[in-house]
């Protein structure tokens, strides 16, 4: 089954979803940032994972939107926190109505999300809720901890890369799973899916970090370099904090972190010729394809034909090698 088949069938079902109607207020930004669009990679995932098993794979629509709901509430709070002014090229929810409102819709998203879930048959319905509560916490947990680094002069880069795992990669993980026990799938299946979505979740994120210093900027469709403006603790600025320590390109590099006002365009430069010249980037590239060949090995180990793999495997694949 083509991804498109899966995109045209999820832009179709939320497209005609209602999330509610009166106040008007509180539902219009729900509809609004689901309509933004996005990659619609979590749901994707599930639906992919559950045609495994499952020859009417429609049968996971709900659950599959439940998973982008989540996503995205959680997407219109980190906003409000961020202070962020756009989002996927267009005004926050905060911007665009108000910080009240985007919190209580965001409240309303989560809501539905648990509404979406309710589809599924019962016998699996129990085991379902209790792992989505679990990776919902764990993403909470994630966003905290990057908050805390934020602050936090001494992180290290197995922080890092626990914080991403918490933040972006387990809800993939449960995105794959959900598919899974949706069809039906055995137990040890289900486990092996989580394992794909979560190795898959932090080669990602790796990788998005790498493209936001080195991305090509016409197509990356955002400034380049805004993590190394903002002081983000990315695991390449952590690499070469570690690696520059007690050198001149260390002090240079503390300095640029220390400023509070200078051109941004020197700024990433500066930084990203330091990057050039410890082999950040090869190193991080390395990192993110290890976690990539982690989750094809999982892959290869799911009890299903190996046709059936092939279109997730080609997924991984275009993942792995994205320039946006």
């Amino acid at each position: 089954m083509p991804i498109k088949s899966y995109l045209e069938a999820l832009n179709k079902e939320f497209a005609d979803y209602s999330y509610g109607e009166h106040p008007v207020e509180l539902y219009e930004p729900i509809s609004y940032i689901m309509s933004l669009g996005g990659k619609r990679l979590r749901p994707v995932l599930t639906l992919m994972a559950a045609n495994m098993w499952l020859y009417n794979w429609q049968k996971a629509l709900k659950p599959a939107m439940a998973v982008e709901v989540f996503h995205n509430f959680t997407l219109m709070h980190d906003d409000i926190m961020d202070q962020a002014p756009l989002r996927r090229g267009s005004q926050t929810v905060h911007e665009k109505w108000n910080t009240n409102t985007a919190i209580l819709s965001g409240d309303v998203m989560l809501v539905a999300a648990y509404e979406l879930l309710v589809d599924i048959e019962d016998r699996n319905l129990k085991n379902v809720l209790r792992r989505f509560n679990k990776t919902a916490a764990e993403v909470c947990e994630g966003q905290q901890l990057d908050m805390v680094f934020a602050t936090k002069a001494d992180v290290k880069k197995e922080e890092y890369i626990e914080m991403i795992r918490l933040k972006t990669s387990v809800l993939l993980g449960f995105a794959m799973e959900l598919g899974g026990i949706v069809a039906d799938a055995d137990e040890e299946s289900v486990k092996l899916l989580n394992e794909i979505g979560v190795n898959l979740g932090i080669g990602f994120q790796l990788n998005d970090d790498i493209l936001d210093v080195y991305a090509d900027p016409e197509k990356f469709g955002k400034q380049v370099g805004g993590d190394i403006i903002e002081n983000k603790k990315t695991w390449l600025l952590l690499d070469a904090i570690e690696k520059t320590r007690g050198t001149a390109e260390g002090k240079t590099l503390d300095g640029w972190l220390k400023k509070k006002k200078f051109d941004s365009e020197e700024k990433v430069s500066a930084i990203r010729a330091i990057f050039d010249q410890y082999e950040i980037k090869a190193e991080a590239e390395v990192l993110a394809n290890g976690y990539f060949e982690k989750a094809n090995k999982a892959l290869a180990r799911l009890s299903v034909s190996d046709d059936k793999k092939q279109v997730l495997k080609k997924f991984i694949e275009d993942l792995e090698k994205r320039e946006y």
